[in-house]
């Protein structure tokens, strides 16, 4: 290949030409030609960073976009992505069989036996990046690593595989502020030949964007919610158990706040500041209410029943965060929603005998998690999609066709490792504290009627001669008044004149 400026005095031929990133042209050589010349030219005449890789391919290889009726070249081995919130996905055009120089090329849609193109499989190929790593010449030096079938092969992660009678179209979990390219290697199992399309990359974000730009990623909102909510979780990964009624704020908050939020955010179209807002005022009169309930009723089962299912939620979104989650079968959300259901309520049900440790595991776990989605909002990990993926499940429908792969580098390992140590030092500590006491404390309001009652009977308790609490702030309000009237005149002060 050679490579020349542009020459504005070339005509470009009808589909020779592209313009954008990640963009390739296949051009089918005639009988005897040696050289194939193509031409760059950067839009708006601005200096760009780029990488030309020239791939030669024989005519037992097929011809990726080969079959093209969607896109705007008749040969398009180029892949489309787009992106939002929740997922990222690609498309491409089917491939063709390969074919010798001056010869016809073998129809797309007549017949659909192994002589035909669809005899050809697709693998859909996943590589990440360097996490928190924006830089243009990591891109464009990995970028050349997926662009050879044998480099594909050794460098990425095989995610699925497609035949000629699935839809050329795979969607992904969207990673906002992580690099990723994607690559698809077209098979022939009758001549063992293949064939790479055109690589493209996504961060799934905007580097121009004033708010949650690639470089910036969190809003304000985000990283003050999830930096408070951390704080709390902290203090009940190592005191929950001790200080019963904050945990139960801290659990309540969390149950009602995380079905207000997706309620919300499916019915209405507020933003999501506001959004925010709303789900920390429903989740604190979720933790209110659970509270007034415990202590008003002493239903421990009830509150212990509601510490479990969340402990169980974290881990069978855990389990769903594996493989496991990329199987075929839990594309279903009927079946995905029933096995996610079963594996939560089954951890309260493992626990029924040992409350206690079911309560403290909670605490250390649960509270410690916390402190991995307030990292997070600063710096990106991949842990937080534990929740995240299961919340996006919750609030797209489309989310249940994309695989939920993220990269595992050092930060995340770094970040899983401070986050088992906190849960182990958590779970420890509160064992060990709180052996020999009483399982859990006793029933609030019991305690309250039995002191009312022992104060009523007993004169000489010094709470006895206190009045009502009606008399006593009608006595407060009485001396406020007071404060607020004139001094009335005693009388006559000046004597009398004799």
């Amino acid at each position: 290949m050679m490579t020349r400026p542009h020459m504005p005095q070339k005509t470009l031929l009808p589909s020779t030409s592209g313009t954008g990133n990640d963009k390739g042209l296949v051009s089918i050589l005639r009988p005897e030609q040696s050289m194939c010349t193509w031409y760059l030219e950067s839009a708006g005449g601005n200096p760009v960073q780029s990488v030309a890789i020239p791939l030669s391919y024989s005519e037992r290889d097929p011809i990726p976009g080969g079959c093209n009726l969607e896109f705007d070249l008749d040969i398009d081995p180029n892949i489309y992505l787009e992106y939002n919130f929740f997922a990222t996905t690609i498309k491409f055009a089917p491939a063709n069989l390969g074919y010798a120089r001056d010869a016809p090329p073998p129809p797309c849609d007549v017949g659909t036996g192994q002589e035909s193109r669809w005899r050809l499989q697709y693998d859909v190929y996943q590589y990440f990046l360097p996490e928190n790593d924006l830089a243009e010449d990591v891109l464009l030096q990995h970028l050349q690593r997926m662009a050879q079938v044998s480099q594909v092969k050794a460098n990425a992660m095989k995610v699925v595989t497609l035949t000629a009678n699935d839809k050329t179209s795979v969607s992904f979990s969207a990673l906002p502020g992580q690099g990723v390219i994607y690559n698809v290697i077209v098979w022939d199992p009758l001549l063992n030949a293949s064939a790479a399309y055109v690589p493209v990359h996504t961060y799934a974000c905007r580097f121009e964007a004033l708010e949650d730009s690639c470089a910036s990623l969190g809003r304000v909102s985000t990283k003050v919610f999830f930096t408070l909510f951390a704080l709390l979780g902290l203090f009940i990964c190592f005191f929950g158990h001790r200080f019963w009624k904050t945990e139960l704020f801290f659990i309540g908050f969390i149950f009602l706040g995380f079905f207000f939020y997706i309620l919300i955010t499916r019915l209405t179209l507020i933003k999501y500041d506001v959004r925010l807002i709303l789900t920390a005022a429903a989740g604190s009169v979720g933790g209110v209410l659970l509270v007034a309930l415990w202590w008003r009723f002493g239903t421990l089962g009830l509150c212990l029943l509601c510490t479990g299912l969340v402990l169980g939620f974290l881990s069978s979104a855990a389990a769903f965060f594996t493989p496991l989650g990329n199987l075929k079968v839990f594309r279903d959300d009927g079946v995905f929603w029933v096995t996610f259901s079963c594996v939560t309520v089954f951890i309260p049900v493992v626990f029924l005998g040992c409350l206690r440790i079911l309560n403290i595991l909670t605490c250390g776990v649960v509270g410690s998690y916390l402190v991995v989605l307030a990292v997070d909002s600063y710096k990106y990990t991949s842990l937080s999609y534990i929740t995240l993926n299961v919340l996006r499940r919750a609030l797209n429908t489309d989310f249940r066709r994309a695989f939920t792969n993220v990269p595992f580098q050092t930060n995340d390992f770094i970040i899983l490792a401070v986050w088992g140590m906190l849960a182990v030092s958590g779970i420890t500590l509160q064992i060990r504290r709180e052996r020999g006491r009483p399982l859990f404390p006793p029933h609030p309001y019991k305690l309250w009627k039995q002191e009312r009652e022992r104060r009523v009977t007993n004169i000489l308790d010094p709470s006895y001669h206190i009045p009502p609490l009606r008399e006593r702030l009608y006595g407060r309000l009485t001396q406020i008044k007071e404060l607020f009237q004139k001094e009335q005149p005693a009388g006559e002060r000046t004597p009398l004149l004799l």
